[in-house]
């Protein structure tokens, strides 16, 4: 199954490039996330992460209704499993 999973944006790292990465934490857990399709972003708004790629922005309360379904689901134990970096 495929699944974007929504992250919060803490930091961005503008490069000239076009390839804008940043720093995107889930619910505790940060991970570098590629933000090139979403040029819109800011610090502090929520984005569908999927591979490692911010496909969309989204308000914090879907974002948290979202977290809330997967907790339920259980498969909120694969994000915190995969590690921090």
């Amino acid at each position: 199954m495929c699944l974007g999973v929504p992250g919060k944006v803490v930091r961005i790292d503008e490069n000239p490039l076009g390839m804008t990465m940043g720093k995107v934490n889930f619910g505790g857990i940060s991970k570098d996330v590629c933000l090139a399709y979403v040029p819109e972003a800011k610090v502090g708004d929520y984005v569908i992460v999927h591979v490692g790629f911010a496909i969309s922005k989204l308000d914090e309360n879907e974002a948290k209704q979202v977290f809330e379904y997967l907790e339920q689901m259980g498969d909120l134990k694969e994000i915190k499993g995969s590690g921090q970096t």
